[in-house]
């Protein structure tokens, strides 16, 4: 499997307090609103975390800031990139809602692909 970059979690969202590395494998848009103005972000790990015994990434704060430095690293715009709600994170991916800045930096990456990576 395929490790993209490696994040890390500080231990200070609401459902885990574990700070370690994160390995991401795959990031994907499953969903674009008809306006292209909204969509869900899905950013996938590796066996590196364990929601069963990790608890959810989702709200951790190192976590959402170095996965926005590594976007914008990747020529997307991540400035209205932030986490959706608690029940739609995954057993194996951290779940974003994405607005249209994010979708037109991605669009114009993945212009001759579907909108999933």
């Amino acid at each position: 499997m395929t490790i993209l970059t490696t994040l890390h979690t500080s231990g200070d969202g609401y459902w885990s307090e574990r700070a370690k590395a994160v390995n991401i494998t795959k990031i994907c848009v499953p969903y674009i609103a008809e306006d292209y103005d909204f969509g869900e972000l899905c950013v996938y790990f590796d066996d590196s975390w364990d929601v069963d015994n990790d608890g959810l990434i989702y709200t951790d704060k190192l976590f959402e800031r170095e996965l926005k430095e590594w976007l914008t690293s990747q020529g997307y715009d991540a400035s209205d990139v932030s986490y959706s709600e608690q029940g739609m994170q995954g057993d194996h991916y951290v779940s974003l809602d994405v607005e249209g800045a994010f979708l037109t930096s991605w669009k114009a990456k993945h212009e001759d692909a579907a909108y999933t990576d």
